[in-house]
């Protein structure tokens, strides 16, 4: 009575089918199909050659792939070549700011860039004020970006608060210095 599956948690002593052994008539199929892929990559390469011999490829009645593309076509077939899907996707993200997070927000904050690697977004804002906001919108935000571009894209939101002024050593500065230090250096 152990033997069954009366314990939930526990599997049964179910022994696994074995895959049957190939028949002669399973190898010759085998066999053919191996042939035939050699007989097509000979073929292709004879062919290759024959071209190579004439000057190169040559127009014909059929499609191939030097025929020209319209425009979003062509731009579509490099970004997928590239690999270039998800920057693309979240560039289009950051024209479209407004759009994802509201007229009021985007006056305030600005995306500044995306890193791929760690998947995380770098927005700027305006004020400490609208920084703290948005931390404390970002869970939301982070779940609308990625609804909207695809499950894990982003991970994370870095929020930025405003950039101090740039800093000014005085009037009188000798050309080249590098500020207060490079006199002791």
């Amino acid at each position: 009575m152990t033997d069954r599956m009366d314990q939930p948690g526990r599997p049964s002593p179910v022994p696994e089918p074995s895959a049957p052994e190939p028949s002669g008539v399973d190898l010759a199929r085998v066999a053919l199909r191996a042939a035939k892929e050699q007989a097509r990559a000979r073929g292709a390469a004879a062919q290759q050659k024959k071209q190579a011999r004439r000057g190169g490829l040559r127009s014909g009645a059929r499609a191939d792939g030097r025929d020209p593309l319209p425009l979003g076509a062509a731009i579509n077939r490099l970004i997928t070549e590239r690999g270039w899907e998800t920057p693309a996707a979240v560039g289009g993200v950051m024209g479209r700011w407004p759009q994802m997070v509201g007229p009021e927000v985007a006056q305030h904050c600005e995306p500044q860039r995306y890193d791929e690697d760690a998947r995380v977004l770098t927005v700027r804002c305006d004020s400490t004020a609208w920084a703290t906001q948005l931390r404390l919108l970002a869970p939301q935000l982070v779940a609308r970006l990625n609804g909207d571009l695809g499950q894990g894209t982003v991970k994370m939101i870095k929020v930025l608060g405003p950039g101090g002024p740039p800093r000014r050593y005085g009037p009188l500065r000798s050309p080249g210095s590098t500020g207060p230090g490079d006199t002791y250096g």
